[in-house]
């Protein structure tokens, strides 16, 4: 008997320390142990405080919190549950694993608990593959020993149990106690409630079979079993207990989601500049010339370009934003995001998409224009069925145009997206093209003319169905928004607000000897004597006109470029001055901040610092300022730009939505009503909206709602009306432009003393 006890001892001995040097099985190294959670989502932060999203691969969406930011009822609630006497071992519990050996080994009782603690559990995580039999999990136990013990000496109890907490997987994306109290509960995890903790404990003995979300009363007879444990471990009083447990489990579920949540456009900019790779020209196709022209200007000049591969970590790897756990700190206001948002809601998709349809009804060219011809239109569906996946997984599939076609006009099943929820129906494919072409597009942004820094980023009306952003990606033609930089041109120029001219057509002959005569919209004071002023504020195509033909369009082309339009294409014609160029909101809104700015042009910033997973900062950001015009031509920009607000083709911004502000901007619709634009700014705001189909032959055909004051105009009423309203934000209408006291729109500025205004100028 005591030569097999001295034999049983020294195999154990021997068997624990070939475990421990790794000869049995697999024995993480010491480096290991001592950072064993390498992998953490990056968050993109706003700039008041709150998570507007994660970015991470599929099982790594964890954020790590730390020991003082658990509430004590999940701490008390997992060791009540889990492991009563934590604080006791060093790993091992010895009286839980013989009670389970007993107990359920000998005499098969089901719910005698199990002998694992949570440093074992936390090993098993860790370093555990999912067993495949029985045998397996015997073979693996002994191991999850050894590395709870080597756990235990490496960390404290608090540690431990912070590990397990972050790294435990809550599903539906939820990894780590942070993610699963926001997506479970919307609260931070130091927030939880003892029935909210409760919860999320009980999901630890199997998250599946336990899921608040699909199986709710089975997962709150967990939650009162663990209530019940920390009754049994004095955490609780019985009449505590059982008020608790008559509860029934609420959730404020919020699935993880990069497609869901506030800035959504924002975020997936924000995560492509910040992964972008250094450009060569061997990567673009011809097409893309003008895209490896602005990411190149990009890589030099803007240090959020490509951040992950121009920085690097100690090891001298690159940072990886979906594992090494960065915190970005952006400019984007959460409050102001969501009043953006709202408003493209309010107007856009409540208001002007059901019009649309409205309007298109019975059309056969629908949802374009009655200008096309029904066989115009197929031919341009033609062309986006073959820019579709379902198409090119044909054609890799070696299907022939003749088979595909015919695919693509037979009935079939599916869901549509609409904004009142997804539809089943049953349509062909390319049916189904010309319905997802009937929804408007709209790009908004928002941004402070002195810092630079972007409050709210709105790319489109729903990310999760039109991806393709009209914030600072997508590019279309700007109509008479583009004026005030013919006019900034004049000022520069010897020009003054005052100067007159005679409101008749005007035709002016090109280079190539041909002669241009621009439309008007309106024949208001024809044949009089009008000022600039005037005819900035009313839109005046002749009056744009005029000043072309008294200048030169390849200074026009040179001044935008000034401006920050990184649009190579542009071309330096008469038209110009009426704006067929296409430019991005984005460049619009930085372009815009030199009126409000003394001629001095601030790029937009996203992003004011980045921090390591340790908290240290590793990279901080700063506005670039440019001047591109004097501040004398800004002043008098400034005076012509609030007399289109005032007395102008913005003037429903004061009869309709009641905003009083000092402010300025300008309206703009291109042909056809292909396009809305408004650029509105007040001394500490500057912000620009365009509204369109995704084709621009996809549009309203009268100017009713077609026309930038109907399209676009409203969107950044009703934000400015809601950021006003929120005090907390600091904005109000009583703040004014500031003027030179002697200035003169009429004549050059003499003096520079600065007051607080002429009262005039406000009434």
């Amino acid at each position: 008997m005591w030569c097999g006890l001295l034999f049983l001892t020294c195999a154990t001995i021997l068997i624990f320390t070939a475990i421990a040097k790794g000869w049995i099985g697999y024995m993480p190294p010491v480096e290991e142990l001592e950072n064993p959670i390498d992998k953490f989502a990056s968050e993109i932060i706003s700039a008041d405080g709150k998570m507007l999203g994660t970015w991470s691969y599929s099982k790594e969406n964890r954020i790590f919190v730390g020991y003082d930011e658990l509430s004590p009822n999940l701490i008390n609630a997992l060791i009540d549950t889990e492991d009563i006497r934590f604080k006791e071992h060093s790993g091992i519990d010895a009286r839980a694993i013989v009670r389970a050996v007993i107990k359920r080994g000998l005499f098969m009782q089901t719910s005698a608990g199990g002998g694992s603690t949570i440093t074992q559990q936390l090993a098993k995580q860790l370093y555990s593959d999912v067993a495949s039999n029985t045998l397996q999990r015997v073979l693996q136990k002994p191991i999850e020993w050894v590395i709870a013990v080597k756990l235990e000496r490496f960390y404290t109890k608090e540690e431990i149990l912070t590990m397990y907490l972050n790294y435990f997987d809550f599903l539906n994306n939820a990894v780590g106690i942070k993610t699963a109290s926001n997506t479970y509960f919307s609260k931070e995890p130091k927030n939880l409630n003892i029935e909210e903790a409760a919860t999320l404990v009980g999901m630890c003995k199997n998250p599946s079979y336990y899921n608040p979300v699909r199986f709710n009363e089975r997962s709150r007879e967990r939650r009162n079993v663990v209530l019940d444990q920390m009754r049994k471990a004095g955490h609780l009083t019985q009449a505590e207990s059982d008020s608790l447990k008559a509860l029934p489990l609420t959730l404020k579920y919020r699935k993880v989601d990069h497609k869901e949540g506030l800035a959504t456009y924002f975020r997936e900019y924000l995560r492509t500049v910040m992964t972008a790779k250094k450009p060569y020209k061997s990567d673009y196709r011809g097409w893309q010339m003008q895209k490896f022209y602005e990411d190149s200007i990009a890589w030099e000049k803007n240090p959020l370009y490509g951040w992950c591969n121009k920085n690097f970590k100690k090891n001298g790897d690159p940072y990886n934003v979906y594992i090494d756990g960065l915190k970005i700190y952006t400019t984007i206001d959460s409050r102001m995001q969501k009043y953006a948002e709202e408003a493209v809601k309010e107007h856009v998709v409540d208001y002007l998409q059901p019009s649309f349809f409205k309007e298109k009804k019975g059309r056969k060219t629908a949802p374009y224009t009655n200008q096309l011809s029904p066989e115009e239109v197929q031919k341009i569906l033609k062309r986006a069925m073959k820019q579709s996946q379902r198409y090119q997984i044909m054609k890799e599939g070696g299907y022939s145009e003749k088979e595909i076609e015919k695919a693509f006009n037979t009935k079939c099943e599916m869901t549509v997206f609409s904004y009142n929820g997804s539809i089943d129906t049953i349509m062909t494919p390319m049916d189904s093209i010309r319905y997802y072409k009937h929804f408007l597009r709209t790009g908004f942004m928002s941004m402070d003319p002195r810092t630079g820094y972007v409050k709210a980023y709105v790319g489109g009306p729903n990310y999760a169905n039109f991806q393709y952003d009209m914030a600072m990606i997508g590019r279309r033609q700007v109509g008479s928004t583009i004026k005030p930089y013919l006019y900034a041109l004049a000022m520069e120029n010897g020009f003054s607000p005052c100067d007159e001219t005679r409101n008749v057509e005007q035709t002016i002959i090109t280079e190539d000897g041909k002669t241009w005569t621009p439309r008007n919209t309106s024949n208001k004071r024809y044949g009089e004597m009008v000022t600039l002023k005037w005819g900035l504020a009313n839109s005046n195509n002749w009056i744009s006109a005029y000043l072309m033909s008294k200048l030169n369009p390849y200074a026009l082309v040179r001044l935008l470029h000034n401006f920050g339009i990184l649009n190579k294409d542009i071309q330096p014609t008469p038209s110009l001055c009426l704006g067929p160029c296409e430019i991005s909101v984005g460049e619009m809104v930085s372009a815009y901040t030199a009126f409000a700015n003394r001629g001095i042009r601030t790029a937009p910033l996203f992003v004011t610092r980045i921090e390591d997973n340790e908290g240290n900062i590793i990279s901080e950001f700063s506005p670039l300022m440019e001047e591109v015009i004097s501040e004398e031509s800004s002043y008098k920009m400034l005076d012509m730009l609030r007399a289109v607000i005032n007395e102008g083709t913005g003037g429903r911004v004061r009869f309709r939505y009641g905003i009083k502000a000092d402010m300025g901007g300008k309206t703009g619709t291109t042909n056809n009503n292909s396009d809305g634009w408004f650029m509105g700014f007040t001394p500490s705001l500057v912000s620009g909206v365009w509204v369109g189909g995704e084709d621009r032959d996809i549009h309203f055909d009268t100017m009713l709602y077609g026309q930038g004051a109907s399209m676009a105009l409203p969107v950044w009423a009703i934000y400015m009306n809601k950021v006003y309203a929120d005090k907390n934000l600091g904005y109000s209408q009583d703040e004014k432009f500031i003027f030179p006291e002697d200035f003169d729109p009429c004549n050059d500025i003499t003096g520079s003393n600065e007051a607080d205004g002429l009262d005039e100028f406000f009434e």
